[in-house]
């Protein structure tokens, strides 16, 4: 299961399921005031595989915290920030392109 951080549109968790990738948001859990090394140890503790992000410092404090959770991925999605509707609009076209491929313990960029 991946989860969406707080600052993800809902809104892709419904995309996510038509790629049949079950998904939660930070903000459903209770966890939208976690800071980035809090949020990836409570996700990574509940089961999650991958946080997606658009917060491009999360990669560097998420690298300290993946050594010890080696099967947990992150996930900085490059996309311009803007409309919900149109980042999903954008964020199915890259998809289609090139679909995520989360690599475990790894921070990994993606557009």
């Amino acid at each position: 299961m991946w989860l969406l951080d707080v600052n993800m549109p809902r809104q892709l968790k419904g995309l996510l399921a038509e790629f049949r990738i079950p998904a939660e948001t930070a903000n459903e859990r209770g966890w939208g005031t976690l800071v980035n090394g809090e949020l990836l140890k409570a996700a990574a503790d509940s089961g999650f595989s991958c946080l997606l992000t658009r917060d491009r410092l999360f990669g560097e404090t998420a690298g300290r915290y993946l050594k010890g959770h080696p099967v947990f991925s992150v996930v900085i999605i490059t996309l311009p920030q803007v409309r919900a509707s149109q980042f999903l609009s954008s964020f199915k076209e890259a998809w289609a392109n090139k679909p995520i491929t989360a690599t475990p313990g790894q921070v990994q960029s993606w557009q």
